[in-house]
């Protein structure tokens, strides 16, 4: 699979209308990535979501990752990035790059300069995820050497997903 430009998380907590109708609107506004969160789920109902977030993905080359998927794994630094690289992951994400309203409490934002050194050096593709909510962020992120933005609040609270992915991967 080509290293998709964009990851959306799912938080349906955040989200305005049902997470189905959110993720379908965020893949038509291009998202081709979806790591699907929601552990709280009673187990049907989460292997239920996860089939229809599937099928809609599949529908346009995209992928389901599970947030416990082995390619994918959550950072907060560089040893975890390094670990990451030797565990053979796809994928990681690294947080919080800005403020974020999603997940508060994992300490201050790492910034910009850090996540250039971090990317630069790291053995897995990067991604900047936590605030990262803007086009002007995502570019941001992409000049200082990430491989791609991953976005969840924004897009759960978005009034219109698919304007909101569209314009970030336009960035």
């Amino acid at each position: 699979m080509v290293e998709p430009g964009l990851i959306v998380f799912t938080d349906r907590r955040q989200a305005e209308r049902p997470l189905e109708d959110v993720i379908a609107m965020a893949i038509d506004g291009g998202a081709r990535a979806v790591v699907l969160r929601e552990h709280d789920l009673p187990p049907r109902r989460r292997l239920k979501l996860a089939s229809t977030i599937r099928t809609a993905l599949d529908q346009v080359g995209g992928r389901l990752l599970l947030e416990e998927d082995p390619a994918l794994r959550k950072c907060h630094g560089l040893d975890e990035l390094v670990a990451a690289g030797a565990d053979g992951v796809e994928y990681a994400t690294l947080s919080p790059i800005y403020p974020t309203r999603s997940k508060p409490g994992y300490g201050p934002p790492l910034g910009l300069a850090a996540l250039g050194r971090m990317a630069l050096v790291a053995p897995v593709a990067v991604y900047a995820l936590g605030g990262v909510d803007t086009p002007g962020r995502v570019r941001d992120c992409l000049d200082e050497g990430a491989a791609g933005v991953a976005v969840m609040g924004a897009v759960m609270r978005a009034e219109d997903p698919a304007r909101l992915v569209k314009e970030l991967l336009n960035a």
